[in-house]
């Protein structure tokens, strides 16, 4: 295990005005699972390939252990990195596919079949040692990529969105490998992903980056109840966040969201805010309503169903997430609550969450 410390790193590609990866900085502990989340484009890839030494740094410091490594060969950095693309040799048979590179450290053939076995068995490989990789699945192509990496033993695992060309069913299941391999190990992963729910479901913490820097840094659950802006808002989640405009009457006590009146209290000087609330804290209640939508689609998903709302003197359509037994028709005018105390009020010009 290792601790991986990112100073102010930064990157710029020649002929770019633009930072690719702008000041970053992280601490990832001992056998953590770090998740490096954003769109494409937002620098994360970068990061990870400059912590690898597949990158140079432009400015900043990138410390393993505590030893900078700005210079230092990526060869020699005792890291191991699984990519997007497996990456195998085609030639070569899963056990040689697995030695390869213990073979090129002169390492002692008892104890590369040693550790050959053993990660065979773990990732379930032990039955595939002979195969080339043409006689695999995707997914059993993505055990040899990752077996490869476990077998050298590594100080921190580097992982490059590994599981977006699997498809939904296998990417399931890779995710729960690779969440008891980490548990297995108590190894120091850092991992790449576009996907939230990669980065909700296997992270210890996320951090997610926007623009070439860090937004926000926190466990999966912190950084989903309480986004630092409308990005994180939006981003995590899935369906995303509704983002309403509204305005704060005289007393400061009433939010008008639409032609919802909403018992929300002023913070800050803004009348102005964006009310921030996510499907699942809008139920469709005839009880207490705070507000009518006509229904534009219903999404049964088997567990859940999202509706599709136009509310009245609202630009944007909001998104509800309700239980199997919604019952609602396209057309129909419902009834709609908001949970208020798990709502938040953004500053439109900053986009930054109001405290």
């Amino acid at each position: 295990m290792a601790t991986v410390a990112l100073k102010e790193l930064t990157k710029r590609y020649a002929g770019s005005d633009l930072l690719a990866v702008d000041a970053v900085n992280l601490d990832v502990k001992h056998g953590e699972f770090m998740v490096l989340l954003g769109p494409s484009g937002c620098g994360k890839s970068t990061t990870l390939r400059m912590i690898a030494g597949l990158e140079s740094i432009g400015s900043g410091d990138l410390l393993i252990d505590g030893k900078r490594v700005n210079t230092v060969p990526a060869k020699d950095r005792d890291i191991a990195m699984v990519f997007q693309s497996y990456a195998l040799y085609p030639h070569m048979s899963v056990f040689d596919n697995l030695s390869f590179g213990l073979r090129r450290r002169d390492i002692a053939r008892s104890e590369i079949d040693r550790r050959v076995t053993n990660v065979a068995a773990t990732l379930g490989l032990s039955e595939l040692l002979k195969r080339k990789p043409h006689a695999l699945s995707g997914g059993q192509r993505q055990r040899v990529a990752l077996g490869r990496a476990i077998v050298r033993d590594p100080k921190v695992f580097l992982f490059d969105e590994p599981l977006s060309n699997l498809d939904a069913a296998l990417r399931v299941g890779m995710r729960g490998e690779l969440i008891k391999l980490h548990h297995k190990l108590g190894a120091t992963m850092i991992y790449v992903t576009h996907d939230q729910v990669e980065a909700m479901t296997m992270g210890d913490r996320i951090c997610i980056m926007n623009g070439g820097k860090v937004v926000q840094l926190g466990s999966p659950l912190d950084v989903y109840r309480d986004p630092a802006d409308m990005f994180v808002a939006s981003f995590l989640g899935s369906p995303p966040t509704n983002l309403i405009p509204g305005r704060f009457d005289g007393s400061g006590s009433t939010l008008a969201v639409g032609q919802a009146k909403l018992p929300v209290a002023k913070k800050g000087e803004a009348e102005e805010v964006i009310f921030g609330i996510r499907p699942e804290d809008i139920r469709i209640d005839g009880s207490a309503p705070h507000t009518y939508g006509e229904v534009l689609a219903v999404e049964p998903l088997g567990a859940e169903t999202i509706v599709r709302f136009r509310l009245p003197d609202v630009a944007h359509d909001v998104l509800v997430r309700g239980p199997r037994s919604v019952t609602a028709k396209v057309g129909e005018r419902v009834p709609l609550a908001f949970d208020v105390a798990s709502a938040h009020l953004f500053d439109p010009l900053t986009t930054r969450r109001i405290a």
